[in-house]
């Protein structure tokens, strides 16, 4: 998570009072860098000698020295992205509530699970079901399909690189018609699930009940929107099928796999 140090003698946050000399170095020396990003020093005008100070003592990158007026517009430019950082940590927060009431509960291990692909004309219904530690980083998570590719393909990469088990489910156009597309879902969850390396105490999923799983399990209606874990299946299931796609339209050129993804379209 990113965090800021503002120094601001107009619109203090951390401290106030004349930043020169030994109180600026002392002062600088006290700071906790390792939990920094950046800071913002306001300096004075006439005060510019306390640069040599500033860059000897600041390990950062991303340390900046300037002079009011300035320093007050660019303390609250990085102000106001800390409030935005807050404001999303929050909602994330929100979007992990279900799952910190079943872990308090008991449970080791929460999965999240969702499908893609029931709406296509063509290529498989893709599942996932992935297990996430306690604590994650994924800012920007949520509904896949509220999210441009390259946010998903972002938090895709995130999700694997965290994750504690991810499993894929598939179900392709031969044993689909044979199941019907509904029943086709609900396979590919189950063998999401299955495929899981670690086994779920508990299951989210995204309206639906799966056939045939061990673990205990709550559908909620619009999970991908309502729940982080299953906001994760559902990116890492579409960016998944996505690929498939991209395959099928190599394999097959000039069906526009690539563009449609196998969706109707005009085209059709």
């Amino acid at each position: 998570m990113s965090m800021g140090f503002i120094l601001d003698p107009e619109q203090p946050v951390i401290w106030r009072g004349p930043m020169v000399g030994h109180a600026l170095t002392q002062m600088l020396r006290d700071v906790d860098w390792g939990v920094l990003d950046y800071l913002v020093v306001d300096m004075p005008p006439g005060t510019g000698d306390a640069q040599l100070t500033l860059t000897q003592i600041v390990p950062i990158s991303g340390a900046v020295l300037v002079s009011t007026p300035q320093g007050v517009a660019l303390s609250d430019t990085i102000r106001r992205r800390i409030d935005a950082g807050r404001r999303e940590r929050a909602r994330i927060g929100r979007l992990f509530a279900l799952r910190r009431q079943l872990l308090r509960d008991g449970a080791g291990h929460v999965a999240g699970v969702d499908e893609v692909g029931v709406g296509p004309l063509a290529g498989p219904v893709v599942a996932a079901a992935v297990i996430l530690p306690a604590r994650v980083a994924l800012s920007g998570l949520d509904d896949s399909k509220q999210l441009v590719r390259a946010a998903r393909e972002r938090l895709d990469a995130a999700i694997r690189a965290q994750a504690i088990a991810i499993g894929i489910g598939e179900v392709w156009p031969a044993e689909l018609d044979r199941l019907n597309v509904y029943r086709a879902g609900l396979e590919a969850m189950r063998r999401a699930v299955d495929a899981l390396a670690v086994r779920p105490d508990h299951v989210l999923v995204d309206a639906r009940t799966i056939p045939r799983i061990d673990a205990p399990q709550t559908a909620l209606v619009r999970g991908d929107a309502r729940d982080g874990s299953i906001a994760a299946a559902s990116i890492v299931a579409k960016v998944y099928r996505d690929a498939i796609m991209l395959r099928l339209e190599r394999e097959h050129p000039g069906y526009g796999f690539a563009r449609h993804m196998g969706y109707a379209t005009r085209e059709h």
